[in-house]
């Protein structure tokens, strides 16, 4: 397979127009910032391309505005936090991109940045138009995608680009990420184990699928899990259930057992009768029809803390319990505290992914150490598809 070029910190940026795809898609409540994480990654690689006297011009989006300027999804806030962040001019350009936009930014100088508006204010980008690619390619004289979390996407910052511009690499934290994953699937450390959660096991039915081929262990938590207990023949009560499930757990078990891989479910759980209450807890063949599962109970948690004693890498993707009401976020907590520990003990490789799980991480006061911790959501399941990402395969 065709190796990704990478930046290397050896090539000479002096005085060129590097354009820089970032992933800047941060949580806003009343045009304020709530979570900075994705901005602060990104400073590292931007104050070496200053240091190296680069000009950047960084392109990046904020939601879905669908090709309409929203003024709730503008990057202003980012805008002024980068300003704060930066020991350098930054420049914030809201115009149109067409042939006289290059002109429009000849005043820039090496070591400065502009950031452009919202790139998805622009039909075209969501189109992967190839004429607007080409107004984008025009700006620069160097690309770097630094945004895994958007490479499962074909659309013009992303893809096209490439066609039009000399040359493209993608950056440092997108190599973390493809390094991190490829170490579950690829160069992997056994035992590996994977912890799997969430509500819908329609939507990580690949991921699971492709995930038993190479890995030794799946322990299934959340609400997925009670789609596996109703398949073992329990009662989960009024707890949420996929319909039509079934097939999808019953080719689960059937592959499980065909490349030897190791399938754990809950064998005790916390229950209430309404999201709100306190937590109960369960053996998994003593659940009322009135009972809600919420969380995992201490036998489950207790097994699932010797799995990971035994493993060498932990993929984790979705919480063990609904988190939103503390009583249930124990779990979540409990798998994350083990994980952490063991990987400062650098005993442990661990990869940690998806929106939920860093949301459940973040309402904890606990400072938690992890080898990978990924924001990249549906490009990070898709990769762990086996999936070709087309933001990847035009930069091979």
């Amino acid at each position: 397979m065709s190796k990704i070029k990478y930046f290397s910190d050896n090539l000479d940026v002096q005085n060129k127009t590097i354009i820089l795809r970032l992933d800047l898609n941060v949580p806003l409540n009343e045009k304020k910032i709530q979570d900075q994480t994705r901005i602060l990654v990104n400073l590292p690689f931007l104050k070496n391309l200053i240091k190296k006297k680069a000009k950047i011009l960084i392109i990046s989006h904020l939601g879905r505005p669908e090709g309409v300027k929203n003024t709730e999804l503008s990057l202003t806030p980012i805008y002024k936090f980068l300003k704060e962040q930066l020991e350098t001019n930054v420049f914030f350009f809201m115009g149109d991109i067409n042939e006289e936009t290059k002109s429009k930014f000849s005043y820039l100088k090496e070591g400065e940045i502009i950031l452009l508006e919202n790139i998805r204010f622009f039909k075209k980008e969501s189109e992967n138009d190839d004429s607007f690619a080409k107004k984008l390619a025009s700006l620069g004289d160097i690309y770097i995608n630094d945004a895994f979390s958007c490479c499962h996407r074909e659309q013009a910052s992303i893809h096209k680009i490439t066609k039009h511009i000399g040359k493209s690499y993608a950056g440092p934290l997108l190599k973390k990420e493809v390094n991190a994953i490829s170490s579950v699937i690829q160069n992997k450390k056994e035992p590996v184990t994977c912890i799997i959660g969430g509500s819908k096991i329609s939507s990580k039915i690949n991921v699971i699928t492709n995930l038993i081929k190479n890995v030794n262990n799946i322990i299934i938590v959340g609400a997925m899990a009670n789609n596996f207990l109703k398949f073992k023949g329990f009662k989960v009560g009024k707890s949420l259930i996929e319909k039509n499930s079934e097939k999808i757990v019953s080719t689960i078990y059937a592959d499980a057992k065909k490349y030897n891989c190791n399938i754990f479910i809950p064998e005790d759980c916390n229950v209430s009768t309404n999201f709100e209450g306190r937590a109960i807890t369960k053996k998994q063949d003593s659940i009322e029809e009135n009972e809600i599962i919420l969380d995992l109970g201490p036998k489950t948690l207790k097994n699932i803390e010797n799995i990971i004693d035994q493993s060498s890498t932990i993929l984790w993707n979705g919480p063990a319990g609904y988190f939103e009401n503390k009583n249930f976020s124990v779990g979540t907590l409990s798998i994350a505290k083990k994980i952490s520990e063991n990987t400062s003990k650098k005993s442990l490789i661990s990869i940690l992914g998806g929106g939920d799980t860093i949301s459940a991480l973040n309402k904890s006061d606990n400072k938690f150490a992890f080898t990978h911790l990924s924001t990249a959501g549906g490009a990070f399941l898709e990769f762990l598809e086996g999936k070709d990402l087309p933001g990847l395969n035009v930069l091979k």
